[in-house]
């Protein structure tokens, strides 16, 4: 068998708010049993879905898909303030699963807001952690900036009263060019007391440039509609690494990727599970004679609590 080195990015995969969300969903229906519903994807990972699906959860998009005698979650990304509002007037029973990282960002917005500034959201139009931050507040509070080119065009009602939050899940580097661009056009802008890209999606990147550069190809273990997994395929481009692909799990490999491979990169997006990460291991070691050596360069010990609604249980 031909040889492969596989660098392991650690730390990878779950991060605490993930972990915290699925908790919520398993507690809920240990709690008051199935059927839960989870309003959109608790967090973007399909295997995830379909485990709790299996458990008793039911996924729907929106709020009015769920009767009015069952126990609803919201998912980790954060929900636009009239979606609790419109659970309190059914009368249901919700618990809400934003991540806490998320819900500091919505606490500054509003702050923001208080104070009479102009606010302006750094993130992807149609994720929904935009979609949650920008309903925190009323229609036109908040702007939303995707680039570089959109700082240029963007004309605010006073450059001296801005202030800017951003999406949890970016990239590091792209961010700290429109944030640059920003802070360049509009001087006077207010920024976060501290980095609103939550600590997982950082460390994860700083993995990936730390050994992009030693890889033939890259993996990425993640969904497409997780924004922090794409964003760690285009890190390990523009770190060196060759060719870096975004995968759900081992059977999504077209293995002619591996022709001329010797050193292969793998890291999982933030709500990718670890069983993914082993199968896409177990897949090279039928294939290949590989050398495991893992590559860590942070150390997460971040724990986030359940809601108390759930924790009396």
């Amino acid at each position: 068998m031909k040889p492969l080195t596989i660098l392991l990015a650690a730390p990878r995969g779950f991060c605490a708010g993930v972990d915290r969300a699925i908790q919520i969903v398993e507690e809920a229906l240990s709690k008051w049993g199935a059927p839960v519903y989870v309003r959109h994807e608790i967090v973007h990972n399909q295997h995830v879905v379909s485990r709790l699906e299996h458990m008793g959860a039911v996924f729907v998009e929106e709020l009015d898909e769920c009767p009015q005698d069952r126990p609803v979650v919201f998912s980790a990304h954060g929900v636009p303030k009239s979606v609790p509002a419109a659970a309190e007037a059914r009368d249901m029973i919700y618990v809400d699963a934003t991540c806490p990282l998320v819900s500091k960002v919505h606490v500054e917005a509003e702050r923001h807001h208080r104070a009479g500034r102009e606010i302006v959201l750094i993130g992807h139009a149609g994720h929904p952690e935009v979609i949650g931050t920008m309903g925190q507040l009323p229609d036109g509070g908040m702007h939303l900036i995707e680039t570089v080119e959109d700082v240029q065009t963007f004309t605010p009602k006073d450059p001296d009263n801005l202030a800017f939050v951003t999406q949890t899940t970016l990239s590091v580097d792209d961010t700290a060019e429109i944030v640059e661009a920003l802070q360049k056009r509009f001087p006077a802008i207010s920024a976060p007391h501290k980095e609103d890209i939550c600590y997982a999606t950082t460390n994860r990147q700083d993995a990936v440039k730390v050994m992009a550069e030693r890889a033939d190809l890259f993996l990425v273990i993640g969904a497409e509609t997780s924004s922090n997994s794409k964003r760690l395929v285009e890190v390990a481009k523009r770190a060196g690494s060759q060719e870096a692909k975004l995968v759900a799990s081992a059977e999504n490999i077209d293995w002619a990727w591996f022709d001329g491979v010797e050193t292969l990169g793998l890291t999982a997006g933030a709500s990718a599970p670890e069983d993914l990460v082993q199968g896409l291991i177990a897949a090279c070691r039928a294939r290949f004679e590989i050398t495991v050596e893992e590559v860590t360069t942070a150390t997460e010990s971040v724990v986030f609590k359940l809601p108390r609604v759930l924790e009396q249980a």
